[in-house]
């Protein structure tokens, strides 16, 4: 599976082979092991990125990205994330790492086979933590042992 992109910092993301698809995203950070970065984390980072940089702009950066995504990455796209990273100052390669994850989290869900929800899943999570107070923990499992139908309706009544 393709590298997808370098950091500036020398951190790589990555598609590869996990344990339930092809579609796995890894990170793997200067001078530790490549891994499978967890909802849970992800979603406690912009949990506090929110706090500092205000859930508007996230979600408003977040949605960008989200109407862009499809089946294949593009370079287009990450690059889109990583200027608009520098307006979080400080925080920028924080910032780019989490949105590039949760890009390239949605193609993979825009690939899975049989998914029916797709990238809808993400958006889900991201405004639970974002603007419905949420947990990281919380977030991560809200969709597991539910009928596609029952989250298919959540998404509804959030206007996604």
């Amino acid at each position: 599976m393709p590298l997808l992109r370098t950091f500036h910092d020398g951190s790589v993301l990555e598609f590869d082979a996990g344990r339930f698809d092809a579609w796995c995203v890894y990170l793997t950070r200067p001078g530790q092991s490549r891994y499978p970065p967890k909802d849970t984390d992800y979603f406690a980072q912009l949990q506090s990125l929110a706090i500092t940089h205000g859930a508007e702009m996230l979600y408003v950066d977040f949605l960008a990205i989200y109407h862009r995504t499809t089946k294949t990455a593009s370079l287009h796209v990450f690059e889109m994330i990583s200027h608009m990273a520098h307006a979080y100052g400080d925080d920028a390669l924080a910032v780019d790492l989490l949105l590039s994850i949760l890009y390239a989290g949605m193609i993979a869900e825009e690939n899975k086979y049989r998914a029916r929800l797709r990238k809808r899943v993400k958006r889900l999570g991201v405004h639970q933590i974002l603007f419905e107070g949420a947990s990281p923990v919380d977030a991560a499992t809200f969709n597991r042992g539910k009928p596609w139908e029952v989250i298919d309706t959540e998404c509804t009544v959030r206007h996604f």
